[in-house]
């Protein structure tokens, strides 16, 4: 069982993709989506996960969050009995000075919409912000894949 600490951001231009070192599809769905326990099943380029995570804290930067890989077939079964919307999304990795920003690309109903996350050691723990990183989102729900699931970018 671990700690999720990190801090999300919108992303203001597609600079990061020059700067990225890999990139992964993701499709994923949530088999339950409510506030106190999210549980999804995720297939990240050629390999199947399912995650549990908890309630965020006040800041909305750190919860609980379990995970384990599983094989693909068994994400495809479990997408089919998960609640309605799909998130298909590029995933690109930034290295930047002592952190790794994953930022997302949405596609479908939520084109448009760009985020990066940051994970840190705690929650006052220092990284460098390259130039596109925009507007801190850590803790606005509506952000929350869970959420963009059920309410997509392009209907906000």
């Amino acid at each position: 069982m671990g700690q999720e600490i990190e801090k999300k951001f919108l992303v203001t231009s597609d600079e990061f993709k020059k700067q990225a070192s890999k990139e992964t599809r993701i499709t994923q769905g949530y088999i339950s989506s409510v506030p106190e326990r999210t549980v999804r099943v995720r297939i990240k380029g050629k390999s199947g996960f399912i995650t549990i995570k908890g309630i965020g804290n006040d800041s909305g930067a750190s919860r609980f969050e379990w995970e384990k890989e599983i094989p693909v077939s068994e994400v495809e079964d479990l997408l089919k009995i998960c609640e309605p919307g799909v998130i298909d999304k590029t995933r690109y990795e930034v290295k930047l000075g002592n952190h790794t920003f994953e930022v997302d690309e949405f596609y479908g109903e939520n084109q448009g919409l760009v985020v990066a996350e940051v994970e840190l050691e705690n929650e006052t723990d220092h990284f460098e912000k390259p130039s596109w990183l925009g507007v801190e989102v850590t803790g606005d729900v509506k952000y929350y894949n869970s959420m963009l699931m059920k309410n997509p970018y392009t209907k906000w």
